[in-house]
């Protein structure tokens, strides 16, 4: 086979086969494939699409270029995956509650990029906590503990961090099969047996309206069944940002007051969903309201709270500071050298939040980056005291801003909320359920 000829068989829009979509990744993860090659192949498949054979295929190669996972007992082996958004914080809690009830969770997450904040770029702001385990150190703690979240080891998926930093060059990023071979080869090669898929919809958004999350989420999930994954998708809107916390430390503070049994109804709303489909999919329940109870159970009791401090110690983090921040989350915050209150000129029921302003205000202050090998501070961000639909009274900060330079207090967030003289009706954050 030549690779010239199989990029002009994409070009042309025809179908690949097994053989080749398989010589074509183990080209590129042996560096046999040259960068200007790897870029036509990708224009061509952003241009002529894949089909879902094509896509499941392309998904499986990416998947066998580096090591995969092997545990005893597959079918309790889970994992969720976010699309991304505002206040995004759910792996975090979602992780240890999974753990707490008897299934495991090797968690392979990334860091935050533009406006999206990354799962591990908010446990960094925890100190000494490992974000970076060899395969050895993985294995190790998901035995043990049941959870580990952790980036990706050099073993893994070589074949996806060449084209995902070819497709960022290439403008080829919002491709279908490109960015469900791109999720799924990750998650497949950590070895689960199941995995739940939360697909953002919104202004703030990969994915800007319900029908093209939906077609993203159908790929998904018809790719990891094919794949013997049992997967679901919960399409979840993101105008708003999730929970009243916004910014790497803040985060961790709201996901540990979620895991005492606090903390906002729409954060606790997901957990509890992409919960109830994890636990069904491994058939550890078969009752959903039976799966809600346990979950429930599990926050309120402590359980998760514990499997918590056991998963950050494990990860490198001092036993005592860890169980300090789990009584006092706030200490996280304790650096920051200001925090500003925020108010409304007038009164009244809140018709919207702007997720986007909130996360360009963390970009520009430097709890972001516009590229991936930038330094962030993990103090920024943004604490709301108000929710979609409350009533607001002008007297009363609407949120606090953290930051660590010295800024226009009164220039910060000025458009970022809208108030209606009128009731606003509260709607939950799922939209739909793809199976």
């Amino acid at each position: 086979m030549r690779i010239p000829e199989l990029i002009a068989l994409k070009r042309d829009g025809k179908e690949l086969t097994d053989e080749q979509i398989s010589f074509l990744i183990d080209s590129i993860s042996t560096n046999n494939m040259q960068p200007e090659q790897i870029g036509a192949f990708l224009m061509a498949t952003y241009i002529q699409g894949m089909s879902t054979k094509e896509t499941t295929k392309l998904t499986e190669s990416m998947r066998d270029s580096g090591i995969k996972f092997e545990w005893k007992n597959k079918q309790n082996i889970v994992d969720k995956h976010s699309t991304g958004g505002v206040g995004d914080k759910i792996s975090i809690p979602l992780a240890p509650v999974l753990a707490s009830l008897g299934l495991k969770v090797p968690m392979i997450a990334g860091r935050g990029l533009e406006h999206t904040g990354g799962t591990i770029d908010k446990l960094e702001s925890i100190k000494g906590f490992k974000t970076k385990l060899n395969p050895e150190e993985i294995i190790k703690i998901v035995n043990k503990i049941g959870c580990v979240i952790t980036t990706q080891t050099e073993e893994m998926i070589p074949a996806d961090r060449i084209l995902y930093a070819i497709r960022d060059l290439t403008s080829t990023v919002a491709s279908l099969p490109l960015i469900t071979a791109s999720i799924l080869s990750k998650k497949a090669a950590e070895g689960i047996s199941s995995l739940v898929l939360d697909v953002k919809v919104g202004s703030a958004a990969f994915m800007k309206d319900i029908d093209s999350a939906s077609e993203l989420a159908k790929s998904m999930v018809k790719t990891g069944n094919e794949m013997g994954i049992k997967t679901t998708a919960l399409l979840t809107e993101m105008n708003n940002p999730l929970g009243f916390m916004s910014g790497n430390a803040l985060e961790i503070i709201e996901s540990i007051q979620l895991l005492k049994g606090d903390g906002p109804d729409d954060c606790r709303e997901l957990i509890i969903a992409q919960g109830v489909q994890l636990l069904l999919s491994s058939g550890l329940e078969t009752s959903e309201d039976k799966a809600k109870t346990e979950i429930k159970n599990k926050l309120k009791n402590g359980s998760a709270l514990k499997k918590f401090k056991q998963m950050i110690v494990a990860q490198g983090v001092e036993e005592k500071f860890a169980e300090k921040i789990c009584n006092e989350p706030r200490v996280l915050i304790k650096s920051c050298k200001y925090n500003s209150q925020l108010f409304l000129e007038e009164s009244g029921y809140i018709s919207s939040i702007d997720a986007m302003e909130i996360a360009q205000f963390i970009l520009d202050n430097g709890g972001g980056r516009t590229f991936m090998e930038q330094s962030i501070n993990h103090n920024i961000g943004v604490e709301l005291h108000i929710k979609k639909g409350d009533f607001y009274d002008k007297k009363k900060p609407w949120a606090t801003i953290y930051y660590d330079d010295e800024i226009d207090v009164l220039k910060q967030l000025k458009n970022c909320v809208n108030i209606s003289q009128t009731a606003i009706q509260k709607k939950d954050r799922i939209l739909r359920k793809i199976i």
